[in-house]
């Protein structure tokens, strides 16, 4: 393919990110005009990565860890959005990485980035432990925003096999909220520092979605 056949190949390809929702969403029936596509998550997780670096000044290239975030979901253009509950994370690292390689087949750079994409999956590195922090709690932080609307009823959830999770059902029983559930799943299950456990306590404790102004208005 000529150069410009591959730009167009690779941004068509990407493009249906954008029509791929997220099945975590889907598997808890959230109720609500639009829910967050994949490519709305990457957008997400790139603007938290942001944040968390100027606040907590992390010695982190972030200009590595937003490239890196922003191809960390290309195997999903292929396989779709597998949720954690759904398959082996050993099935669906094969499945994706096999996906990428096809994807970024032809590109010039595409070895370059597919070894970004690889060292993003390994955490071999402190941007990759840095995005794949920001990458888990993104999702738990985007359950309490749905939460705060209303969008999720726990008495409505026939089918949800995740509910059949043990953790899942202890932390439900211990609070009724679906968010904290989420939120607390998050602080057991990955490897967060000081600093992603203090913003997802704070969004446990705290309303996060109201109204937030610009500091100069």
């Amino acid at each position: 393919m000529s150069r410009e056949e591959n730009v167009l190949n690779y941004y068509v390809l990407c493009n249906k990110l954008k029509d791929i929702i997220r099945s975590g969403w889907k598997n808890w029936n959230v109720q609500r005009e639009r829910v967050e596509s994949v490519a709305e998550h990457i957008f997400g997780v790139q603007m938290l990565a942001i944040a968390m670096k100027s606040e907590y000044q992390y010695d982190v290239d972030i200009m590595k860890v937003i490239f890196m975030l922003a191809v960390h979901e290309l195997g999903e253009i292929v396989i779709g959005d597998l949720a954690q509950f759904q398959i082996t994370k050993e099935d669906k690292e094969k499945m994706e990485h096999k996906a990428v390689h096809e994807i970024l087949n032809g590109l010039l750079d595409g070895e370059q980035i597919e070894k970004l994409f690889l060292e993003f999956d390994s955490h071999s590195t402190k941007e990759a432990i840095f995005a794949y922090q920001c990458d888990k709690l993104e999702c738990d932080l985007q359950s309490k925003l749905y939460d705060e609307e209303g969008c999720v009823d726990l008495d409505k959830q026939d089918g949800n096999s995740v509910l059949k999770n043990k953790l899942v059902q202890k932390l439900l029983k211990e609070d009724a909220s679906w968010s904290t559930m989420w939120l607390k799943f998050g602080q057991q299950i990955y490897p967060y520092d000081k600093n992603f456990r203090a913003v997802s306590s704070y969004a446990i404790n705290n309303a996060i979605g109201k109204k937030r102004i610009l500091k100069n208005d």
